[in-house]
């Protein structure tokens, strides 16, 4: 718990929290951080300590966020958190601190109830600091837990283009070529059974635009649907001529969606709610 945490939900003084250490009644874990028993932390409470003594909005990254992934196999410690912040911060041993300016939601999650970075995040960030020749190892091991996805991290590199993982990883991306899972197929039948339960309108499949196919088209609200496979879509060069792709539609009036198989398999319900959302939207305006 942290000495914040202890001031408004405890009304602790702090030196109420001096006392109380003093007189065994909170135990100190790191810097402003305290247990309320002397019990050994395991190391996903040392995890969620040092983010906590580093303050609020802070995450757990770096080779710690990569054992907390499973990416890595090394113990977490010493922990790296990273700040969103452009002030210098001084390091809190056991915890070496990182500072971030332009992190956005996407770069955020909450993984066993504790704050750290994306795995795309924690790709860039390991990129840093490791052998590139390690990466293609790292994006495999993220494949087979299922929280590698190629466009995630691709995407996480263009936001971050000075950042000094950013240009092996890319690197690393062009060269990776990930396992053939799934199918086409398989994804199209999932989305459209998905959009069916959900009592969506469904899309018109396989659409040609020009000399386009779209897999999913919905024509009176102009919005399409691609959905992108590993198999299908995993290289570099197959991000940019997609890209390029969705700006020759954007300029005839059709809003592109990807939604990736990772997406539509670990959270529909958010696929849904886009959907929904997107679909009102731009129907409502065709209407007007």
């Amino acid at each position: 718990m942290s000495i914040r945490q202890l001031e408004k939900r405890f009304e602790f003084s702090r030196d109420a929290v001096g006392k109380a250490v003093r007189t065994g009644r909170l135990f100190p874990v790191h810097r402003g951080v305290y247990a309320i028993s002397p019990v050994e932390l395991s190391l996903h409470g040392q995890c969620l300590a040092a983010v906590m003594t580093v303050g609020p909005g802070s995450m757990l990254s770096y080779w710690s966020a990569g054992w907390l992934w499973g990416l890595l196999q090394s113990s977490p410690g010493p922990f790296h958190v990273t700040a969103p912040t452009t002030r210098r911060l001084r390091d809190r041993p056991p915890v070496r601190v990182h500072r971030a300016r332009n992190l956005v939601a996407a770069d955020r999650r909450l993984e066993s109830l504790i704050p750290v970075t994306s795995p795309a995040r924690t790709y860039l960030d390991l990129a840093e600091v490791i052998a590139p020749r390690r990466l293609p190892k790292l994006l495999k091991r993220g494949e087979e837990l299922r929280i590698f996805d190629f466009y995630e991290v691709l995407a996480c590199c263009e936001r971050n283009r000075g950042h000094k993982g950013a240009k092996p990883l890319t690197a690393a991306l062009g060269r990776y070529r990930p396992s053939p899972r799934v199918t086409r197929s398989d994804v199209e039948r999932d989305f459209l059974a998905l959009v069916e339960s959900a009592g969506l309108p469904l899309p018109s499949s396989n659409y040609i635009v020009g000399p386009y196919e779209l897999d999913a088209y919905w024509p009176a609200a102009g919005l399409a649907v691609e959905l992108d496979t590993y198999a299908t879509q995993g290289s570099l060069a197959s991000f940019e001529s997609d890209r390029e792709r969705d700006a020759a539609l954007a300029a005839v009036g059709i809003t592109v969606v990807r939604i990736t198989e990772r997406r539509l398999a670990a959270e529909p319900d958010g696929v849904v709610t886009q959907l929904a959302a997107l679909l009102a939207a731009r129907t409502g305006a065709a209407r007007r």
